[in-house]
């Protein structure tokens, strides 16, 4: 029997070492596919180029490493990251068709493409389509070339269309040589489809010798003679003088050729200087946080804690590989997303952590306390990422642009966590703990649980909630007769043009923050609604909706007056239209995502007052929350969706942890004495759960609210005190809540 045991143990520890190698490996091996990517190399790039006075094609090569599927570095950035132009347009037509609308998208990626390979054209609702060109630095030239997509028209003598964009394939500039001269020759090649090479055949007959007129949104735009007659559907149109003349003529034509006319409805630049400063300092964020969250876990959890921060760096790793390989677009919001997560993904260590200690004070051995720690987490666990989940899908269905970035991270993010908390930190555990390290010391045993009277408290806690309440109303009440809105509406949500100007390092923002208010006012003559300071060297102004003239004559001014170049100016444009929607949908996202929760909650806890006491304490936190926005007069756009829906779910997560704990030791006990022990016990043995996972979730936030940029400080304080509020909620709140609700029901006895 003794050779027979220790020869299990010799298998154990070899399993385990074997267990703890593989999962190493296949760190290091991820990390590698993270960074280089699966069949990286080395390749010879061939670039062409045309010289836009000559014509002439130039041909360069060079040796550059391509990163393969799977690397960091092949993650799209979004615009708020890379820098570029972002445009949505809407369909004069009022129902367009899917074909008018698939046709429209599919020729506007042809024509942005020509700006950058990496640009996107996308259909959203029935009737919009936004166009995404990153990193491209004459924002303003882009916003002009593609401009308003109006009617091109080719029209004959008798002022009869001949043709119009529905009957153009494509038109492209080309250099040719002259057979008189042998001299280059600019010239357009214009490509017709069926329809329209039957109806230009026809008229090229009957006017050769005369002039045909190309007219684009009512203005001529160019007048070629017919030289003979065209029945082939191709045709060169002659007569400019240089490439990019006929580059801008063959523009124009593909542009009309859209089968819908659109009108411009948004649109933002961001720089790629401040895309990548916006980039540098949120991963600096996110590298500090993390370490300080690896530290706290070691020093407070001991061996757990150390298989946690393994399986916590294997997190990591995974999000950045899923990011690439699901083709998602990381945008700013998104790295909070990711950073939020990595808070959360410590949660569910948290959870299993504290119940092992508990199972060791009772007297388990530590393989029995890990197996039931384990079991009795995984219920609070699944039910408390079920709820985020929920939040995160709204966002992804409700939401755009930026916030459906952070959606798809915080769900990425929710399922990896689940997954290396379940499964990878439990082999790492049972790995260490066959290797040696299975003193009861090294992972701590829960200390005998003060029970404190929260219940008996209740006057007090409910007293602090109705304070904050009165306090939130009275700000919303104060901004309306100040500023004429209760919250300090974004664009998003009020529509307009917001300029942001970074100066150069040697000007002060505070110095000039009332000579760039008077610099736009003299510009478009528009008094600026606010002039606010970012940061040492960053001006932002808000002012009315502006035209496209207006915003190329404000970014000329700002150019020669500061002498700064246009990546460092940022003009976002949003039509009262487009705000009006994105207000409606963030109650709506709100609405969805709580209703949807409390429904999983009633059902998976089968009882109507836990709902309801859930319902309470998120209008609670949502109210908190509020009040932050409202005295800081924080600006409330785009993000504001995302921040709350955040901390609905964050809230709802603290909250089951609490009531599974309450499901827990419930066991039928009805009156309210019994109720009030079982309230105040759950409570306290989830204390130490509530503030740890608390406190490593705000550490990720605060390193974002004092590294980041001002749009991320803007998400992350708000967030902060969302954290706040809900971890004070769950232990203070609804738990007490769903006693004061429950004893209304149960009969009093003797």
């Amino acid at each position: 029997n003794l050779e027979r045991n220790s020869q299990m143990k010799s298998n154990s520890k070899n399993r385990s070492i074997a267990c703890l190698i593989l999962v190493v490996l296949a760190i290091f091996a991820l990390a590698f596919i993270a960074w280089r990517g699966i069949n990286g190399h080395n390749t010879n790039v061939v670039e062409e180029t045309t010289d836009p006075e000559t014509g002439e094609v130039v041909t360069s090569s060079a040796i550059e490493f391509r990163y393969g599927k799977g690397a960091a570095a092949n993650i799209k950035l979004g615009l708020d990251l890379a820098g570029g132009v972002s445009i949505t347009y809407e369909a004069n037509k009022k129902n367009p068709s899917n074909t008018e609308m698939n046709d429209t998208v599919y020729k506007l990626q042809k024509r942005v493409e020509n700006y950058s390979t990496e640009s996107e054209v996308r259909q959203e609702g029935t009737n919009r389509i936004t166009v995404d060109i990153p990193g491209v630095t004459n924002a303003n030239e882009i916003l002009e070339a593609l401009g308003k997509a109006g009617a091109i028209e080719f029209i004959d003598p008798n002022g009869e269309v001949v043709i119009d964009g529905s009957d153009i394939a494509n038109a492209q500039a080309a250099t040719i040589q002259a057979q008189t001269t042998g001299l280059n020759e600019y010239v357009v090649q214009l490509e017709l489809n069926k329809a329209g090479t039957k109806k230009f055949a026809k008229a090229t007959e009957e006017f050769v010798g005369q002039p045909i007129s190309i007219v684009y949104d009512g203005n001529t735009i160019s007048e070629p003679i017919v030289n003979q007659a065209i029945t082939s559907g191709e045709a060169q149109i002659s007569g400019q003088e240089t490439f990019a003349e006929a580059e801008e003529l063959a523009s124009t034509i593909r542009i009309g050729a859209l089968p819908l006319e659109l009108h411009e409805v948004q649109s933002n630049t961001v720089g790629a200087k401040l895309g990548a400063e916006a980039l540098r300092t949120s991963l600096i964020a996110g590298a500090i946080g993390f370490i300080l969250v690896v530290l706290f876990m070691c020093a407070y959890y001991r061996i757990p804690g150390l298989a946690a921060s393994i399986a916590l760096t294997l997190y990591v790793v995974l999000v950045l590989i899923s990011l690439n390989v699901l083709d998602v677009t990381l945008t700013l919001p998104g790295i909070a997303g990711i950073i939020l997560s990595v808070g959360m993904a410590v949660d569910a260590n948290v959870i299993i952590f504290q119940r092992i200690r508990e199972e060791l004070a009772d007297g388990k051995t530590i393989l029995s306390a890990m197996k039931v720690g384990f079991d009795k987490a995984l219920s609070a666990i699944v039910d408390g990422n079920v709820t985020t989940l929920i939040a995160a899908i709204v966002l992804w269905v409700k939401g755009s642009g930026t916030v459906k970035g952070f959606a798809q991270t915080l769900f990425i993010g929710i399922i990896l966590s689940m997954f290396t908390a379940l499964f990878v930190t439990r082999s790492i555990l049972n790995a260490l703990y066959h290797l040696g390290l299975n003193k009861i010391g090294m992972f701590g045993v829960q200390k005998e649980v003060k029970v404190r009277d929260f219940v008996g408290n209740k006057v007090k806690f409910f007293g602090i909630s109705g304070a904050m309440i009165i306090l939130c109303i009275a700000a919303l009440i104060f901004n309306k007769a100040t500023i004429g809105n209760i919250l300090n509406y974004g664009l998003d949500f009020q529509g307009g043009t917001s300029t942001k100007i970074t100066l150069n390092s040697d000007v002060s923002a505070v110095e000039e923050q009332k000579n760039v208010a008077d610099l736009m006012k003299e510009t478009v003559g528009n008094i600026p609604e606010t002039a606010v300071i970012e940061d040492e060297n960053a001006v932002s102004l808000k002012t009315e909706e502006l035209d496209l003239t207006k915003r190329e004559a404000v970014t000329t001014a700002f150019k020669d007056t500061y002498g700064i170049p246009e990546d460092q100016i940022a003009i976002q444009n949003i039509s009262g239209s487009v705000s009006s929607e994105m207000r409606s949908d963030a109650i709506i996202s709100v609405i969805i995502a709580a209703i949807c929760m409390l429904i999983y909650i009633w059902i998976r806890f089968k009882d109507f007052n836990f709902g309801a006491s859930a319902v309470l304490a998120l209008l609670h936190d949502v109210i908190c929350v509020l009040l932050v926005y409202a005295a800081a007069r924080i600006s409330v756009g785009n993000t504001f969706i995302a921040c709350m829906l955040t901390i609905v779910g964050y809230s709802i997560n603290a909250t089951i942890v609490i009531f599974d704990r309450i499901r827990e030791t419930l066991h039928g006990k009805r009156s309210e004495e019994a109720l009030k022990n079982v309230v105040n016990t759950s409570i306290s043995s989830t204390f130490t759960r509530s503030i740890n996972t608390s406190l490593t979730t705000l550490i990720m936030v605060l390193m974002l609210a004092i590294l980041g940029v001002e749009d991320i400080r803007a998400f992350a304080i708000p967030l902060m005190a969302g954290i706040i509020c809900g971890g004070y909620s769950s232990i203070c709140i609804t738990g007490i809540l769903w006693f004061t609700l429950k004893t209304k029901f149960v009969k009093k006895k003797k």
